[in-house]
């Protein structure tokens, strides 16, 4: 930015960082996993320590199923798009950390694990998209 634009007080855009994209990816699943009547019970659930996992969000249906949805953006749908991006190891980090947050839970609900995918040509919701066995 030039000297002249400084002064004026016109600043340049800045293109959203990574995080600021997940973000708004997470906001938009959310709005529309709670638009289909689950509600929030936990946003960006880690587990502690070094290589534990992270649960995008934990909600509940409304026939009392605990859903753990991981959020998933591209911004191509090239190399099998965001759903191909859950990997065998992210599934196990995800596992990991729903048991660490079931554990606190005197007898756990039915519980599944969702993919919310955001692309470019629009949100969709994969109930179910994986096991914990």
């Amino acid at each position: 930015m030039g000297f002249l634009a400084k002064m004026a007080g016109v600043q340049a855009a800045t293109p959203p960082t990574t995080k600021q994209k997940g973000d708004a990816a997470e906001d938009a699943a959310l709005r529309h996993l709670q638009a289909a009547g689950l509600r929030l019970l936990a946003r960006n659930y880690r587990t502690p320590g070094r290589g534990g996992g992270e649960i995008d969000l934990i909600l509940r249906a409304p026939d009392g199923t605990l859903v753990f949805a991981e959020v998933r953006q591209r911004a191509s749908t090239s190399h099998g798009g965001a759903a191909a991006s859950v990997s065998a190891t992210k599934q196990r980090r995800i596992i990991f950390a729903a048991r660490h947050y079931l554990v606190r839970l005197g007898a756990p609900p039915p519980c599944r694990f969702d993919v919310v995918v955001v692309e470019p040509t629009g949100l969709q919701w994969l109930q179910g998209a994986f096991d914990a066995g």
